[in-house]
């Protein structure tokens, strides 16, 4: 029986590079799937960006939703929870109880996530929480950092997803409740008002403090209180291929 593979896709850099890696290397031996989890607070640029990903897969991308939630926004308002010690609602609601249920539905054998060989805590964190999932981690496996996943995006001819062209570190959700940085909230509040001032209004009515301090007792406070004259940032990695890039590169010319 041919086993399974499915290479989680986000609409970053990084789970587009991990995902054309894994089609490269195990399509010859795996049955693969190629999934995202739809989320309506992402940058509208994401669709683009998946419409071009797929074609440089040469492989569909399977669109998963809630069947419970409608959005981030639906889950904050039924919870009555935004984000916090016990985490951010949303991301358990939208993402990861979609990806539990295509588990247990399609019975993957391996399960690849985009994490980039800068981000070592979080693949030994989600081994200690997941401890049944057999995880791959094919830009670690090749030491390929957030930077060099940029530069193959843009070497392969597709262009950044807005959110990272925009001067933020990662391309999901427009006004993400984890973040807690005063820079990523002034960026926000620069670039889409409109959804700065709605999280802040809904965030003041549930009492989540999203923003927390960066000097002093790091205490946090309300969107609302944020100061007008916060510097607006959140600038993520150039583009900039090292030699690992390039040898990645090869795998992928090769199979193709």
């Amino acid at each position: 029986m041919t086993q399974r593979l499915v290479s989680w896709f986000s609409c970053g850099t990084a789970s587009a590079v991990n995902t054309k890696l894994a089609i490269a290397e195990y399509s010859a031996t795996h049955e693969i799937a190629v999934v995202r989890c739809i989320v309506p607070e992402e940058h509208a640029d994401n669709d683009r960006f998946a419409r071009e990903c797929e074609a440089w897969f040469g492989h569909p991308i399977i669109n998963l939703r809630s069947d419970e939630y409608d959005s981030c926004e639906d889950v904050w308002r039924k919870r009555r929870y935004m984000s916090g010690v016990a985490g951010a609602p949303c991301t358990v609601e939208m993402k990861k109880e979609v990806r539990q249920k295509f588990q247990t539905e399609w019975w993957p054998d391996l399960q690849a996530f985009g994490y980039t060989a800068d981000e070592l805590h979080r693949v030994d964190r989600f081994k200690r929480e997941n401890p049944e999932i057999n995880i791959v981690s094919l830009l670690v496996k090749h030491g390929l950092r957030k930077a060099d996943c940029h530069a193959i995006i843009e070497r392969a001819g597709i262009e950044l997803p807005a959110m990272y062209r925009l001067g933020f570190q990662n391309a999901n959700c427009i006004g993400c409740v984890k973040a807690q940085s005063p820079g990523y909230w002034a960026l926000t509040r620069q670039h889409f008002p409109e959804v700065f001032d709605a999280r802040a209004k809904l965030s003041r009515e549930i009492g989540a403090r999203l923003v927390k301090a960066t000097s002093g007792e790091r205490e946090r406070f309300f969107l609302d209180e944020l100061p007008t004259d916060t510097r607006a940032q959140d600038t993520g990695p150039a583009a900039e291929c090292s030699l690992l890039c390039h040898a990645a590169e090869s795998i992928i010319t090769e199979a193709a």
